[in-house]
C-alpha cells in the first residue's frame, strides 16, 4: 500500500505550541518499522494550477508571495515563511497522490501521513489549515478520471468521511452548491469551529460522547449515506481519520477509547470495501496529552488501512515511484 509523506518539511514553531508537529516523522518511523507492507512515498508538491481547482487566485499568491497580513496568520495559526508554503503545498501533493493511488492506479487504498486540512476555505486558511487537501485532490480525480479512455462520460462521484473531532467547515463551505461531492462530518457540537458550515450530512456529539454513542452514530450516518447514492455508489471517497475523538486528547472534548477509534476504521474500510468504492486515507488532527499515544492510534488507523488494501479486489500494482525512508 502506497503512503505518502511530506515530514522532512516540519515548521520551527515557538515552545509551547499546541500543533503537535513532531508527530509525523515519528509516524513515519513507526509505519516503516512495524508495517513493511507499505511503501512509503514522498509527496511532490502541488503546484498552482491544482491549487486553483478549490482555491482563490488571490489566496494562493498571497500565501506564496508571503503577503499574508498579521490577521490571516494568526487564523491560521502558523507564522509565514518559505517553509511553510512548501509543506502546504507538499501536504496536498500527498493526498493527490494517495487519491491517484487509490483510484486511477488500482490499488484501492492509499494514504498520506498527514493531511486533513478541512478547515482551509477557498479564500482563506485556518485552524492550522491552508489549503485544503482533500478539496484540491477531489477535484483533480473529477478532471483526471474524466479525461481517461474508455470511462463513462459522466462525472465522477465523491465521499468525503469526516471523522476528526472537529468540523470540515472548509470542506463544506467549498462543495456546499456541488452535487457530486457527499460530504458527511461526526464532530463535537462544542468544539471548534464555532460556527459550523452546513454539509450534506453533520452529525453533533455531545462532549463526553463515549465509545458506543459514537459508533451507534457512525453506523447510522453511513447507512445515510448509502441512502442517499441510491442510484450508485460513489466512485472515490475520502477519508480523515482524526485522532482527536480519543479520551485523552487536548482539544477533543470527547471520550473515545483507542480499542473503539480502530473499531471506528475497521467499520468505515469495510463499508468503503463491501462497495467497491476506493479510499485516500488522510490522518488529520491529534492532539494527545502524550503524543506517543497520538501517533499509537494514528499507527492503528494504517493497520486497518492496509488490511483492507490487502483485501481489496482486482488490485495491481501501480507503477513505479520514488522510494524513502
Amino acid at each position: 500500500m502506497q503512503v505518502f509523506h511530506a515530514d522532512q518539511f516540519l515548521l520551527p514553531l515557538p515552545p509551547g505550541h499546541s500543533f503537535p508537529m513532531s508527530k509525523y516523522p515519528l509516524l513515519r518511523e513507526a509505519a516503516k518499522t512495524t508495517l513493511p507492507g507499505l511503501r512509503l512515498c514522498e509527496a511532490m508538491p502541488a503546484t498552482d494550477g491544482e491549487l486553483a481547482l478549490a482555491h482563490e487566485p488571490a489566496w494562493i499568491g498571497a500565501v506564496a508571495e508571503g503577503t499574508l497580513s498579521a490577521a490571516q496568520q494568526r487564523e491560521i495559526g502558523f507564522p509565514w515563511s518559505p517553509r511553510m508554503v512548501e509543506r502546504a503545498r507538499r501536504s496536498v501533493g500527498a493526498t493527490i497522490g494517495a487519491a491517484r493511488a487509490a483510484l486511477l492506479q488500482g490499488e484501492g487504498v492509499a494514504a498520506n501521513l498527514a493531511g486533513g486540512t478541512h478547515h482551509a476555505y477557498a479564500h482563506k486558511g485556518s485552524g492550522y489549515c491552508i489549503f485544503n487537501d482533500v478539496a484540491v485532490a477531489a477535484r483533480l480525480m473529477q478532471a483526471e478520471w474524466h479525461r481517461r479512455p474508455q470511462r463513462p462520460r459522466r462525472l465522477l462521484r465523491v465521499l468525503v468521511i469526516d471523522l476528526d473531532v472537529h468540523q470540515g467547515n472548509g470542506t463544506a463551505a467549498i462543495f456546499r452548491d456541488d452535487p457530486s461531492v457527499f460530504t458527511l462530518s461526526l464532530h463535537g457540537a462544542k468544539n471548534f469551529p464555532f460556527r459550523k458550515e452546513a454539509g450534506d450530512l453533520d452529525v453533533e456529539l455531545p462532549d463526553g460522547c463515549t465509545d458506543a454513542a459514537y459508533l451507534q452514530a457512525l453506523d447510522a450516518a453511513l447507512d445515510h449515506a448509502w441512502a442517499r447514492h441510491g442510484d450508485g455508489a460513489p466512485g472515490l471517497a475520502f477519508y480523515l481519520a482524526g485522532a482527536d475523538p480519543h479520551e485523552n486528547d487536548r482539544l477533543g472534548r470527547l471520550k473515545l477509547s483507542a480499542e473503539g477509534l480502530a473499531e471506528r476504521d475497521r467499520r468505515v474500510f469495510a463499508a468503503l470495501r463491501a462497495r467497491g468504492i476506493p479510499v485516500a486515507l488522510s490522518m488529520a488532527g491529534g492532539y494527545g496529552r502524550d503524543l506517543a499515544v497520538t501517533v499509537e492510534i494514528h499507527r492503528r488507523t494504517l493497520v486497518e488501512a492496509l488490511a483492507c488494501w490487502q483485501a481489496w479486489p482486482r488490485r495491481h500494482a501501480g507503477p513505479s515511484m520514488e522510494q524513502s525512508g
